[in-house]
């Protein structure tokens, strides 16, 4: 299964860089948390929240947009930076994360990042000016980005490699009920509050989920900081990776799947909120849940592959969102909702599958080669999710659509002029 084989590619990635015998490896399994323990519980929550806190505050302004262009008086495009900016910086921070995250703890860094998004979260609710609010929400994006890096090398050292599986499968569980709920219950508080408050009370929920992950996460066991950044070696790192192409066909992938999902939920709710729908905010945050579905087509992904090959597969997900992106275009509330439900399944599958492509294609330094994914990844959301602005203020509802299928068939090409792995038929 994907999430299996992801965990498995990151554990690979930190023991790649090891030397150890195999004789040391096993007396180092004796530090290592084992599933049903208490501390293995403790983890497996402390974790989950993690995911829940850091991508909860990622996407909690996107239904938000419509409630910006109306108390700052921007436009759709311009409103869509509260999105863009955090995403770009996330982007780039994970990069440099993966580079740096051995020269400092693990368990404290990914506590701060938390801590101070969760601030900085609260902090944008109330500034009063629109640029302070964007301001805010980069650095937030910024400092989010000690998370998936940290979080990933934390579970492939502390936890024993036959429970990998299983804890990134909570961590993961946690990104995407957090993202979900980051969502749907911003609509919900801003209809009985405002969006001010909603933001602060969020902020104030992933306080008590960092300070919750500080007491439940177990002390690092099994790390060792390393002295020196060692700039060259990364650089070489990111340069060779680059210059891989079949890398670089599942980089631009990544950043075609997140501009499309992106843009399309973007914009749906100034969509949703005017004529003839005129739904409300709790309405079109309830849409959202749709996000639900990224839980089980994750999973579907897997079987799939197994079946179908990785090929097949990706085009299966990638023709999910062209058919749901085309029902959008019905004038029916209900078709709508079908379409949307129908991209979310096939990102969810067409992601899962690329972003497992990456460890079997990468040799060497898998971790650098899994941050260029989420910068690619991460770039798209923020790049063409601020673009698609512009096509929804001159051209509407269609001209984003007609944005969106463009990048979709141009992955399908990218797709299916690949050779291996992608044709490969395990995750």
């Amino acid at each position: 299964m994907s999430i299996r084989s992801t965990v498995n590619e990151s554990g690979t990635a930190i023991a790649s860089n090891q030397t150890s015998t195999d004789q040391s490896h096993q007396e180092s399994a004796l530090n290592f948390i084992r599933r049903g323990t208490t501390a293995y519980r403790k983890a497996g929550f402390a974790l989950f929240l993690l995911g829940f806190a850091s991508f909860s505050m990622i996407y909690c302004v996107q239904p938000l947009l419509p409630e910006f262009t109306h108390t700052f008086h921007i436009s759709p495009g311009t409103s869509a930076l509260a999105l863009s900016l955090t995403t770009g910086f996330l982007a780039f921070s994970i990069v440099l994360s993966s580079a740096f995250s051995q020269a400092l703890g693990r368990k404290s860094l990914m506590f701060i990042s938390m801590a101070l998004a969760a601030i900085l979260n609260v902090i944008a609710g109330w500034v009063p000016d629109w640029h302070l609010l964007l301001v805010a929400r980069a650095v937030q994006g910024f400092v989010i980005g000690g998370v998936p890096a940290v979080a990933m090398a934390w579970i492939a050292e502390e936890i024993h490699p036959a429970d990998l599986g299983k804890t990134m499968g909570l961590y993961i569980a946690g990104t995407a009920f957090g993202g979900m709920m980051g969502r749907v219950g911003m609509g919900l508080l801003t209809e009985i509050f405002s969006w001010r408050s909603a933001l602060g009370v969020l902020g104030v929920i992933c306080l008590c989920c960092a300070i919750g992950f500080l007491w439940l996460l177990p002390t690092s066991q099994n790390f060792i900081a390393r002295k020196g950044m060692q700039l060259r070696f990364h650089l070489s790192a990111w340069k060779n990776h680059l210059q891989n192409p079949r890398l670089l066909r599942i980089y631009w992938i990544g950043f075609l799947i997140t501009s499309i999902f992106v843009t399309l939920f973007n914009y749906v709710s100034f969509r949703l909120a005017a004529t003839p729908y005129l739904l409300s905010q709790t309405q079109i945050s309830l849409i959202f849940l749709s996000y639900s579905l990224g839980m089980v087509s994750s999973s579907w992904a897997g079987a799939m592959v197994d079946r179908l090959g990785r090929k097949i597969a990706l085009l299966v997900g990638f023709s999910a969102i062209v058919i749901g992106t085309l029902m959008t275009l019905a004038h029916g509330l209900f078709v709508i909702i079908l379409g949307i439900a129908a991209i979310t399944t096939g990102y969810f599958i067409a992601h899962s599958i690329a972003s497992s492509n990456v460890g079997l294609e990468a040799k060497t330094a898998k971790g650098h080669a899994t941050a260029l994914y989420l910068l690619f990844y991460y770039l798209g959301s923020s790049i063409v999710g601020s673009a698609g602005g512009w096509f929804w203020q001159y051209g509407g509802w269609h001209a984003v659509v007609y944005l969106t299928l463009a990048l979709a068939f141009i992955a399908i090409v990218i797709v299916l002029t690949a050779s291996q792995p992608i044709t490969s038929k395990r995750i």
